[in-house]
Protein backbone atom coordinates (compact mmCIF):
# COMPACT_ATOMS: atom_id res chain seq x y z
CA UNK A 1 0.00 0.00 0.00
CA UNK A 2 2.58 3.04 -1.73
CA UNK A 3 -0.17 4.63 -3.37
CA UNK A 4 -0.60 8.76 -2.41
CA UNK A 5 -3.73 9.48 -1.42
CA UNK A 6 -5.59 12.54 -0.44
CA UNK A 7 -6.73 11.76 3.29
CA UNK A 8 -6.37 8.53 5.07
CA UNK A 9 -8.60 8.29 7.98
CA UNK A 10 -7.33 6.11 10.59
CA UNK A 11 -10.55 4.31 12.10
CA UNK A 12 -13.90 3.41 10.62
CA UNK A 13 -16.25 3.60 13.80
CA UNK A 14 -19.14 6.06 13.59
CA UNK A 15 -16.71 9.18 13.29
CA UNK A 16 -14.46 7.74 10.71
CA UNK A 17 -16.93 6.25 8.45
CA UNK A 18 -18.52 9.60 7.89
CA UNK A 19 -15.76 11.21 7.86
CA UNK A 20 -14.52 9.05 4.97
CA UNK A 21 -18.10 8.91 2.80
CA UNK A 22 -18.16 12.81 2.68
CA UNK A 23 -15.03 12.67 1.43
CA UNK A 24 -15.55 10.34 -0.99
CA UNK A 25 -18.67 12.20 -2.26
CA UNK A 26 -16.58 15.32 -2.64
CA UNK A 27 -14.34 13.47 -5.14
CA UNK A 28 -11.24 13.28 -2.48
CA UNK A 29 -9.22 10.27 -2.43
CA UNK A 30 -9.35 9.04 0.64
CA UNK A 31 -8.84 5.68 2.03
CA UNK A 32 -10.17 4.30 5.37
CA UNK A 33 -8.30 1.83 7.57
CA UNK A 34 -9.52 0.18 10.60
CA UNK A 35 -7.14 -2.09 12.85
CA UNK A 36 -10.44 -4.61 13.53
CA UNK A 37 -11.44 -7.08 11.33
CA UNK A 38 -14.76 -5.18 10.91
CA UNK A 39 -16.23 -2.00 10.60
CA UNK A 40 -18.78 0.27 13.35
CA UNK A 41 -16.08 0.42 16.18
CA UNK A 42 -18.69 0.60 19.01
CA UNK A 43 -21.54 0.63 16.88
CA UNK A 44 -22.30 -2.92 16.64
CA UNK A 45 -25.38 -4.61 16.12
CA UNK A 46 -25.05 -8.47 16.43
CA UNK A 47 -27.01 -10.28 14.83
CA UNK A 48 -25.27 -13.83 14.75
CA UNK A 49 -25.36 -14.89 18.99
CA UNK A 50 -29.24 -15.47 18.66
CA UNK A 51 -30.44 -14.44 15.27
CA UNK A 52 -32.21 -11.25 16.92
CA UNK A 53 -30.40 -7.52 16.35
CA UNK A 54 -28.95 -6.47 19.52
CA UNK A 55 -26.75 -3.65 20.34
CA UNK A 56 -23.69 -4.42 21.48
CA UNK A 57 -22.58 -0.80 21.44
CA UNK A 58 -24.49 1.75 21.02
CA UNK A 59 -28.27 1.49 21.11
CA UNK A 60 -30.54 4.54 21.84
CA UNK A 61 -30.75 7.61 19.32
CA UNK A 62 -30.07 10.52 21.78
CA UNK A 63 -31.31 13.66 21.74
CA UNK A 64 -33.73 12.41 18.77
CA UNK A 65 -35.32 16.04 17.85
CA UNK A 66 -31.82 16.93 17.03
CA UNK A 67 -29.70 14.00 15.92
CA UNK A 68 -29.33 13.50 12.64
CA UNK A 69 -29.04 9.96 12.65
CA UNK A 70 -32.78 9.53 13.76
CA UNK A 71 -33.30 11.63 10.30
CA UNK A 72 -31.47 9.30 8.53
CA UNK A 73 -33.21 5.88 10.20
CA UNK A 74 -36.49 7.76 9.04
CA UNK A 75 -35.20 8.02 5.70
CA UNK A 76 -33.64 4.49 5.54
CA UNK A 77 -36.68 2.26 7.35
CA UNK A 78 -35.18 1.81 10.50
CA UNK A 79 -37.75 1.68 13.46
CA UNK A 80 -37.05 3.01 16.97
CA UNK A 81 -38.96 3.16 19.74
CA UNK A 82 -40.19 6.72 20.20
CA UNK A 83 -40.59 6.99 24.05
CA UNK A 84 -39.79 10.02 25.84
CA UNK A 85 -37.54 8.17 28.93
CA UNK A 86 -35.99 4.77 29.84
CA UNK A 87 -37.39 5.94 33.55
CA UNK A 88 -38.25 1.89 34.81
CA UNK A 89 -41.53 1.01 34.55
CA UNK A 90 -40.78 -1.81 37.73
CA UNK A 91 -38.25 -1.83 40.13
CA UNK A 92 -37.46 -5.21 41.69
CA UNK A 93 -36.02 -4.74 45.80
CA UNK A 94 -34.62 -8.55 46.27
CA UNK A 95 -37.56 -10.02 47.40
CA UNK A 96 -40.41 -8.38 46.35
CA UNK A 97 -41.46 -5.70 43.92
CA UNK A 98 -41.38 -1.58 44.45
CA UNK A 99 -44.70 -0.20 45.43
CA UNK A 100 -45.38 3.25 43.70
CA UNK A 101 -44.80 5.26 46.41
CA UNK A 102 -41.35 3.77 46.44
CA UNK A 103 -41.17 4.20 42.49
CA UNK A 104 -41.64 7.39 42.82
CA UNK A 105 -38.87 8.02 46.10
CA UNK A 106 -36.43 6.31 43.49
CA UNK A 107 -36.66 8.59 40.48
CA UNK A 108 -36.84 11.38 42.62
CA UNK A 109 -33.54 10.39 44.27
CA UNK A 110 -32.43 9.10 40.42
CA UNK A 111 -33.04 12.27 39.07
CA UNK A 112 -32.06 14.46 42.30
CA UNK A 113 -28.57 13.51 41.68
CA UNK A 114 -28.56 14.03 37.88
CA UNK A 115 -30.09 17.43 39.08
CA UNK A 116 -27.37 18.03 41.48
CA UNK A 117 -23.95 17.31 39.44
CA UNK A 118 -25.82 18.96 36.31
CA UNK A 119 -26.27 22.40 38.90
CA UNK A 120 -22.84 22.27 39.88
CA UNK A 121 -21.27 21.69 36.17
CA UNK A 122 -23.71 24.81 35.40
CA UNK A 123 -22.47 26.45 38.21
CA UNK A 124 -18.68 26.48 36.89
CA UNK A 125 -17.29 23.88 39.44
CA UNK A 126 -15.19 21.27 38.00
CA UNK A 127 -15.77 19.08 41.24
CA UNK A 128 -16.25 14.83 41.26
CA UNK A 129 -19.73 14.24 40.73
CA UNK A 130 -19.51 12.30 44.19
CA UNK A 131 -19.31 15.22 46.07
CA UNK A 132 -23.08 16.12 45.06
CA UNK A 133 -23.98 12.57 46.10
CA UNK A 134 -26.96 12.43 48.91
CA UNK A 135 -25.06 9.59 50.78
CA UNK A 136 -28.23 9.67 53.43
CA UNK A 137 -30.56 8.53 50.20
CA UNK A 138 -31.86 4.97 50.81
CA UNK A 139 -31.57 4.95 47.09
CA UNK A 140 -28.36 5.90 47.06
CA UNK A 141 -26.75 2.80 45.32
CA UNK A 142 -29.40 3.05 42.45
CA UNK A 143 -28.20 6.93 42.44
CA UNK A 144 -24.73 5.58 41.77
CA UNK A 145 -25.91 2.93 39.22
CA UNK A 146 -27.45 5.35 36.87
CA UNK A 147 -24.79 7.88 37.12
CA UNK A 148 -22.35 5.48 35.65
CA UNK A 149 -24.37 3.91 32.94
CA UNK A 150 -24.86 7.75 31.54
CA UNK A 151 -20.99 8.35 32.25
CA UNK A 152 -19.61 4.40 32.10
CA UNK A 153 -17.66 6.13 35.24
CA UNK A 154 -17.89 6.78 38.59
CA UNK A 155 -18.88 9.39 40.40
CA UNK A 156 -15.25 10.39 41.90
CA UNK A 157 -13.63 10.07 38.08
CA UNK A 158 -16.57 12.54 36.86
CA UNK A 159 -16.37 15.75 36.31
CA UNK A 160 -19.47 18.18 36.45
CA UNK A 161 -18.51 20.82 34.75
CA UNK A 162 -17.65 18.30 31.71
CA UNK A 163 -21.44 16.45 32.77
CA UNK A 164 -23.24 19.98 32.66
CA UNK A 165 -21.73 20.53 28.78
CA UNK A 166 -23.63 17.13 27.63
CA UNK A 167 -26.91 18.35 25.84
CA UNK A 168 -29.78 16.07 26.13
CA UNK A 169 -32.91 16.37 25.13
CA UNK A 170 -34.26 13.76 26.89
CA UNK A 171 -35.65 12.06 23.61
CA UNK A 172 -33.89 8.54 23.57
CA UNK A 173 -35.37 6.04 21.20
CA UNK A 174 -33.71 3.03 21.01
CA UNK A 175 -33.13 1.24 17.48
CA UNK A 176 -34.59 -2.06 16.39
CA UNK A 177 -32.56 -3.12 13.65
CA UNK A 178 -29.98 -1.86 15.53
CA UNK A 179 -28.09 1.31 15.66
CA UNK A 180 -24.71 -0.68 14.46
CA UNK A 181 -26.68 -1.56 11.53
CA UNK A 182 -28.30 2.00 11.28
CA UNK A 183 -24.38 3.84 11.36
CA UNK A 184 -23.33 0.69 8.60
CA UNK A 185 -26.26 1.82 6.59
CA UNK A 186 -25.77 5.47 6.86
CA UNK A 187 -22.51 5.10 5.20
CA UNK A 188 -23.13 2.93 2.98
CA UNK A 189 -25.74 4.97 1.25
CA UNK A 190 -23.55 7.98 1.48
CA UNK A 191 -20.69 6.67 -0.49
CA UNK A 192 -20.94 2.57 -1.70
CA UNK A 193 -17.77 2.74 -3.08
CA UNK A 194 -16.00 4.21 0.09
CA UNK A 195 -12.38 2.58 0.29
CA UNK A 196 -12.05 0.85 3.47
CA UNK A 197 -9.34 -1.69 4.18
CA UNK A 198 -9.65 -3.91 7.78
CA UNK A 199 -7.13 -6.17 10.07
CA UNK A 200 -5.23 -3.10 9.13
CA UNK A 201 -3.68 -1.22 12.16
CA UNK A 202 -1.34 1.89 12.14
CA UNK A 203 1.77 1.50 13.71
CA UNK A 204 2.80 5.06 13.17
CA UNK A 205 1.91 8.48 11.62
CA UNK A 206 4.89 10.85 10.42
CA UNK A 207 3.99 13.90 10.18
CA UNK A 208 7.25 15.53 9.86
CA UNK A 209 7.11 16.35 6.19
CA UNK A 210 4.31 18.45 3.93
CA UNK A 211 2.18 15.46 4.29
CA UNK A 212 1.59 12.49 6.38
CA UNK A 213 3.20 8.86 6.18
CA UNK A 214 1.54 6.17 8.28
CA UNK A 215 2.57 2.91 8.92
CA UNK A 216 1.10 -0.09 9.08
CA UNK A 217 1.53 -3.83 8.78
CA UNK A 218 0.69 -3.63 5.04
CA UNK A 219 2.89 -1.01 4.25
CA UNK A 220 3.01 2.86 4.40
CA UNK A 221 0.45 4.92 3.22
CA UNK A 222 1.26 8.74 1.84
CA UNK A 223 -1.31 11.43 2.53
CA UNK A 224 -1.52 15.01 2.57
CA UNK A 225 -3.70 14.71 5.38
CA UNK A 226 -4.78 11.95 8.15
CA UNK A 227 -7.95 12.63 10.38
CA UNK A 228 -7.70 9.64 13.22
CA UNK A 229 -10.76 8.51 14.20
CA UNK A 230 -9.88 6.06 17.27
CA UNK A 231 -10.83 5.92 21.13
CA UNK A 232 -9.19 8.08 23.53
CA UNK A 233 -7.93 5.08 25.43
CA UNK A 234 -6.27 3.77 22.34
CA UNK A 235 -4.26 7.41 22.37
CA UNK A 236 -3.46 7.67 25.92
CA UNK A 237 -1.63 4.64 26.18
CA UNK A 238 0.50 5.05 22.80
CA UNK A 239 -0.78 2.71 20.72
CA UNK A 240 -0.48 4.75 17.36
CA UNK A 241 3.28 5.96 17.51
CA UNK A 242 3.63 9.98 15.84
CA UNK A 243 6.70 11.63 14.93
CA UNK A 244 7.19 13.99 15.80
CA UNK A 245 5.66 13.17 19.42
CA UNK A 246 2.24 14.06 20.04
CA UNK A 247 2.17 17.85 21.64
CA UNK A 248 2.18 17.71 25.10
CA UNK A 249 -1.39 19.62 25.73
CA UNK A 250 -2.90 17.20 23.16
CA UNK A 251 -0.97 14.21 25.19
CA UNK A 252 -2.67 15.72 28.74
CA UNK A 253 -6.49 16.47 26.39
CA UNK A 254 -6.57 12.21 26.09
CA UNK A 255 -5.53 11.43 29.30
CA UNK A 256 -8.05 13.30 30.54
CA UNK A 257 -11.05 11.81 28.59
CA UNK A 258 -10.62 8.29 29.62
CA UNK A 259 -13.41 5.62 28.37
CA UNK A 260 -15.40 4.32 31.22
CA UNK A 261 -17.19 0.88 31.28
CA UNK A 262 -20.44 0.00 29.93
CA UNK A 263 -20.80 -3.29 29.43
CA UNK A 264 -24.12 -5.70 28.61
CA UNK A 265 -25.54 -8.92 29.17
CA UNK A 266 -27.39 -10.24 26.73
CA UNK A 267 -29.91 -13.68 27.62
CA UNK A 268 -32.15 -15.12 25.38
CA UNK A 269 -34.71 -17.78 26.17
CA UNK A 270 -37.14 -20.59 24.52
CA UNK A 271 -40.31 -18.08 25.53
CA UNK A 272 -40.88 -15.48 27.05
CA UNK A 273 -40.96 -16.07 30.63
CA UNK A 274 -41.34 -12.63 32.23
CA UNK A 275 -44.90 -11.40 30.95
CA UNK A 276 -43.92 -7.67 29.94
CA UNK A 277 -44.72 -5.72 27.16
CA UNK A 278 -41.87 -5.56 24.34
CA UNK A 279 -39.10 -3.54 25.55
CA UNK A 280 -40.20 -2.72 29.05
CA UNK A 281 -37.57 -1.77 31.34
CA UNK A 282 -36.66 -2.84 34.63
CA UNK A 283 -34.53 -1.93 37.94
CA UNK A 284 -33.15 -4.26 40.47
CA UNK A 285 -31.67 -3.10 43.87
CA UNK A 286 -31.41 -5.85 46.40
CA UNK A 287 -32.49 -4.48 50.01
CA UNK A 288 -31.32 -7.55 51.71
CA UNK A 289 -26.98 -7.40 50.49
CA UNK A 290 -25.93 -3.75 51.07
CA UNK A 291 -22.96 -4.67 48.82
CA UNK A 292 -24.75 -6.18 45.94
CA UNK A 293 -24.47 -3.90 43.11
CA UNK A 294 -27.65 -3.31 41.22
CA UNK A 295 -28.52 -3.89 37.56
CA UNK A 296 -31.53 -2.92 35.14
CA UNK A 297 -32.59 -4.93 32.45
CA UNK A 298 -34.21 -4.34 29.05
CA UNK A 299 -36.95 -7.25 29.00
CA UNK A 300 -38.52 -8.16 25.63
CA UNK A 301 -36.92 -5.95 23.54
CA UNK A 302 -38.81 -5.08 20.47
CA UNK A 303 -40.85 -8.90 21.26
CA UNK A 304 -37.75 -10.46 21.31
CA UNK A 305 -37.64 -13.42 24.35
CA UNK A 306 -34.66 -11.73 25.89
CA UNK A 307 -33.10 -9.53 28.52
CA UNK A 308 -30.47 -7.38 28.24
CA UNK A 309 -28.56 -6.38 31.71
CA UNK A 310 -26.41 -3.16 31.92
CA UNK A 311 -23.32 -2.65 33.83
CA UNK A 312 -21.61 0.21 34.39
CA UNK A 313 -18.40 1.54 36.30
CA UNK A 314 -16.66 -0.51 38.80
CA UNK A 315 -18.76 -3.19 39.01
CA UNK A 316 -19.22 -3.51 34.78
CA UNK A 317 -15.19 -3.84 34.84
CA UNK A 318 -14.87 -6.07 37.38
CA UNK A 319 -17.26 -8.59 35.91
CA UNK A 320 -15.67 -8.37 32.23
CA UNK A 321 -12.28 -9.31 34.41
CA UNK A 322 -13.92 -12.00 36.00
CA UNK A 323 -14.96 -13.79 32.95
CA UNK A 324 -18.22 -14.18 30.73
CA UNK A 325 -19.57 -16.85 33.09
CA UNK A 326 -19.12 -14.48 36.11
CA UNK A 327 -21.33 -11.81 34.43
CA UNK A 328 -24.32 -14.46 32.99
CA UNK A 329 -24.46 -15.30 36.54
CA UNK A 330 -24.76 -12.01 37.70
CA UNK A 331 -27.13 -10.89 35.87
CA UNK A 332 -29.52 -13.89 36.14
CA UNK A 333 -29.31 -13.95 39.42
CA UNK A 334 -31.09 -10.85 39.72
CA UNK A 335 -34.13 -12.21 36.98
CA UNK A 336 -34.24 -15.27 39.03
CA UNK A 337 -34.83 -13.07 42.44
CA UNK A 338 -37.59 -11.06 39.92
CA UNK A 339 -39.12 -14.03 38.17
CA UNK A 340 -38.33 -17.10 39.79
CA UNK A 341 -35.82 -20.00 39.84
CA UNK A 342 -38.14 -21.66 36.76
CA UNK A 343 -36.14 -19.03 34.01
CA UNK A 344 -33.13 -21.15 34.21
CA UNK A 345 -34.72 -24.12 32.68
CA UNK A 346 -35.68 -21.61 29.72
CA UNK A 347 -31.92 -19.81 29.10
CA UNK A 348 -31.16 -20.77 24.95
CA UNK A 349 -28.25 -18.82 24.55
CA UNK A 350 -26.48 -15.99 26.11
CA UNK A 351 -23.88 -13.00 25.37
CA UNK A 352 -21.70 -10.72 26.78
CA UNK A 353 -19.50 -7.25 25.87
CA UNK A 354 -16.29 -6.63 27.10
CA UNK A 355 -15.45 -3.46 25.36
CA UNK A 356 -12.56 -2.60 28.22
CA UNK A 357 -10.81 -5.71 27.73
CA UNK A 358 -10.64 -5.29 23.70
CA UNK A 359 -7.22 -3.63 23.03
CA UNK A 360 -9.03 -1.86 20.21
CA UNK A 361 -11.30 -0.11 22.04
CA UNK A 362 -10.15 -0.19 25.82
CA UNK A 363 -13.76 1.02 27.12
CA UNK A 364 -16.98 2.55 26.58
CA UNK A 365 -17.72 6.23 26.14
CA UNK A 366 -15.55 9.31 27.37
CA UNK A 367 -15.61 11.25 30.47
CA UNK A 368 -13.75 13.95 31.68
CA UNK A 369 -11.90 13.62 34.75
CA UNK A 370 -12.51 15.91 37.53
CA UNK A 371 -10.82 19.30 37.51
CA UNK A 372 -10.01 18.13 33.18
CA UNK A 373 -13.36 19.07 31.50
CA UNK A 374 -11.28 22.13 29.66
CA UNK A 375 -9.26 19.77 28.15
CA UNK A 376 -12.02 18.37 26.13
CA UNK A 377 -11.60 21.60 23.41
CA UNK A 378 -7.96 20.98 22.91
CA UNK A 379 -9.11 17.97 20.63
CA UNK A 380 -11.27 20.59 18.30
CA UNK A 381 -10.46 20.66 14.95
CA UNK A 382 -8.63 24.33 15.14
CA UNK A 383 -6.94 23.27 18.42
CA UNK A 384 -5.67 20.35 16.98
CA UNK A 385 -4.68 21.97 13.62
CA UNK A 386 -3.36 24.55 15.45
CA UNK A 387 -1.25 21.96 17.36
CA UNK A 388 -0.36 20.13 14.52
CA UNK A 389 -0.03 22.53 11.25
CA UNK A 390 -3.03 21.06 9.95
CA UNK A 391 -1.97 18.03 8.78
CA UNK A 392 -3.45 15.71 11.24
CA UNK A 393 -7.08 16.13 12.84
CA UNK A 394 -8.69 13.97 15.05
CA UNK A 395 -12.56 12.71 15.07
CA UNK A 396 -14.56 11.29 17.65
CA UNK A 397 -17.44 10.74 20.34
CA UNK A 398 -14.59 12.44 22.69
CA UNK A 399 -14.20 15.14 20.51
CA UNK A 400 -17.34 16.30 20.77
CA UNK A 401 -18.02 19.08 23.18
CA UNK A 402 -21.92 18.75 23.89
CA UNK A 403 -22.44 15.23 22.42
CA UNK A 404 -19.68 13.50 23.58
CA UNK A 405 -20.41 9.22 24.25
CA UNK A 406 -23.00 9.01 21.36
CA UNK A 407 -22.87 7.77 18.53
CA UNK A 408 -24.35 10.92 16.81
CA UNK A 409 -21.64 12.99 18.36
CA UNK A 410 -18.80 10.99 16.77
CA UNK A 411 -20.56 11.05 13.68
CA UNK A 412 -20.69 15.14 13.87
CA UNK A 413 -17.18 14.81 14.33
CA UNK A 414 -16.08 13.27 11.44
CA UNK A 415 -18.02 15.19 9.02
CA UNK A 416 -16.58 18.71 10.63
CA UNK A 417 -13.32 17.31 10.31
CA UNK A 418 -14.29 15.86 6.51
CA UNK A 419 -15.14 19.68 6.25
CA UNK A 420 -11.84 21.02 7.81
CA UNK A 421 -9.63 18.90 5.42
CA UNK A 422 -11.86 20.11 2.18
CA UNK A 423 -11.48 23.96 3.21
CA UNK A 424 -7.83 23.47 3.74
CA UNK A 425 -7.43 21.51 -0.01
CA UNK A 426 -9.34 23.96 -1.43
CA UNK A 427 -7.27 26.81 -0.14
CA UNK A 428 -4.43 25.08 -1.02
CA UNK A 429 -5.51 24.78 -5.01
CA UNK A 430 -6.47 28.55 -4.73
Amino acid sequence: MSEQYDVVVVGAGAAGLAAGARLHRAGIKVRVIEAAGRTGGRAFTDTASFGFAWDRGCHWLHSASVNPLRAAADELGFGYLARGTRQARVTHLGDRWADEAERHAIWAAIDGTFSAVHAAGEAGRDIAASECLDLSSPWLRLSRHWLTLMTAAEAEQVSTLDYAAYSDTAENYPVERGYGALVQAVAARSAPALDIVTSCPVEAVDWSGSGVALATPRGTLKARYAIVAVPTSVMAKGAIRFNPGLPVVLEEAFAALPLGAAEKVALLFDRDVFGQPPTTYVDTLDLRAPTRKPINFTLNPFGAPMAIGQLGGANAAGLVAAGAEAMVDFALAALVDAFGADIRARVKGTATTGWVADPLIGGAYSCALPGLAPLRARLSPASVAQAMGGRVLFAGEAVSAHAYSTAHGAHLTGLAAADAVMAALQGAAA
